[in-house]
C-alpha cells in the first residue's frame, strides 16, 4: 500500500515515522505541500519517493493509494473531498471535521462515491483499547462508574492553537482524547455533556472542564489545558477498585489497584512504532477488504463525538469565522 501524506507539517512527521517502521507492504510513498521546497526536504528526510508542489498534482498519481490528510482543522473538509474527488481513501487527522454537519457532508460524499474514509484518533486504534476493555470485563474492579481523565500540553505559544480561523482551541485538539476515552469506556448513552472553559485573547477557549452524566448515573470529569503540562492520567473508578491509564493520549501503562489503594495487577502495554502504525494497518485491512469504514473508528462514532464538542461550544459561544 503506498502511503501519501497531504500537508508536511509536525504531525506529518510523526506518521512518516510510524510509515518508516512498518514492514514492505506499507510504503512512505508520496507528500505534497504547497511549497515544493518543503515537500523535497520533507521527502528527502523521510525517505519518501516522490515530493509535489500541488495537493492536487499528489491526487492525480494512480500510484496513491491511500492519502493521511495533516492540514489544519479548518481545512479538513475541504482537503478530504479532494481526496475523494480522485478516488483516494482517506485518513484524516482529528478532529475529523470542525463541527458535525461537515462530518456528516463527509461521511456523504465517501460513500457515494465508495472511497474509504476514517477519522485518525489514534486512541482508537491502539491495543491498549482492548486491554482496557478485557480489564474491565474481567471484573476485578468490580461495576466501573465514575472515570477522572485529563490531557494538557503547555502549547499556547503555537500559532494553529489560538487561531479562530484554524479552529484553534483546546477542545478540538487535546479534550477530544478524554472524551474520546470515556466513550471507548462508557459508550455512548449519555444524559449530559456541559462544561466550564477560560478564553484566550483571540476568543478560542485555553482550558476546560467538562463534565458527561450518563442515563444509568455513571459520571465522567474531564479537563484540557494548552496552557500547563499536567499528569495526564485516565482513571477509571469501579465498586471494588479502580484502573489507572498513564497517559491517556498513548496509554504507556495500566495498573490496578483495590479498594484499599493496593497494586493488585499490571498490564504490559505492547511495543509500538509510535502508535501512529495501528490506524495505518487498519485501513490497509479495509482497502484489502474492499471496504470504506475502519471498525475501530466507525463513522456513526466519529459524528457523535463532533456532536458532544459541537454542544459544548455552543454553550461557551465559541464559534468559528467560518462556520455558518
Amino acid at each position: 500500500m503506498n502511503v501519501a501524506i497531504l500537508g508536511a507539517g509536525a504531525i506529518a512527521k510523526c506518521m512518516a515515522t510510524a510509515i518508516n517502521g512498518l514492514d514492505d507492504s506499507v510504503k512512505a510513498y508520496a507528500v505534497a505541500s504547497r511549497d515544493i521546497n518543503k515537500a523535497k526536504a520533507f521527502a528527502d528526510e523521510w525517505g519518501f519517493e516522490v515530493a509535489y508542489g500541488s495537493y492536487e498534482e499528489m491526487l492525480n498519481d494512480p500510484a496513491v493509494d491511500l492519502v493521511y490528510v495533516a492540514t489544519p482543522h479548518s481545512h479538513h473538509l475541504e482537503h478530504s473531498k479532494m481526496c475523494i474527488d480522485h478516488g483516494k481513501a482517506v485518513l484524516c487527522e482529528k478532529p475529523f471535521t470542525v463541527n458535525a454537519d461537515q462530518a456528516r457532508e463527509l461521511f456523504a460524499y465517501a460513500e457515494e462515491r465508495n472511497v474509504l474514509i476514517t477519522e485518525a484518533i489514534w486512541t482508537r486504534y491502539m491495543p491498549s483499547r482492548k486491554l482496557v476493555d478485557e480489564t474491565l470485563a474481567s471484573g476485578i474492579i468490580g461495576e466501573p462508574r465514575m472515570i477522572v481523565a485529563d490531557l494538557s500540553y503547555p502549547i499556547e505559544d503555537k500559532g494553529r492553537m489560538t487561531d479562530p480561523n484554524l479552529a484553534g482551541g483546546s477542545l478540538l485538539d487535546i479534550g477530544i482524547y478524554p472524551i474520546n476515552f470515556t466513550s471507548m469506556v462508557f459508550g455512548d448513552d449519555i444524559k449530559d455533556i456541559s462544561g466550564i472553559c477560560t478564553y484566550c485573547s483571540t476568543g478560542v477557549d485555553c482550558q476546560d472542564n467538562i463534565t458527561i452524566t450518563y442515563n444509568d448515573g455513571k459520571m465522567a470529569i474531564l479537563s484540557s489545558s494548552m496552557q500547563v503540562a499536567t499528569h495526564r492520567l485516565g482513571m477509571i473508578y469501579g465498586t471494588k477498585g479502580y484502573i489507572h491509564c498513564t497517559n491517556v493520549n498513548n496509554i504507556e501503562k495500566i495498573e490496578v489497584y483495590n479498594e484499599d489503594h493496593e497494586l493488585i495487577k499490571e498490564v504490559p502495554i505492547p511495543p509500538q512504532v509510535n502508535g501512529y502504525e495501528y490506524e495505518v494497518l487498519a485501513c490497509k485491512r479495509v482497502l484489502e477488504a474492499g471496504g470504506i469504514e475502519c471498525e475501530e473508528m466507525p463513522h456513526s462514532e466519529t459524528i457523535k463525538m463532533i456532536e458532544w464538542m459541537d454542544k459544548l461550544r455552543k454553550d461557551w459561544g465559541i464559534k468559528y469565522p467560518f462556520e455558518n
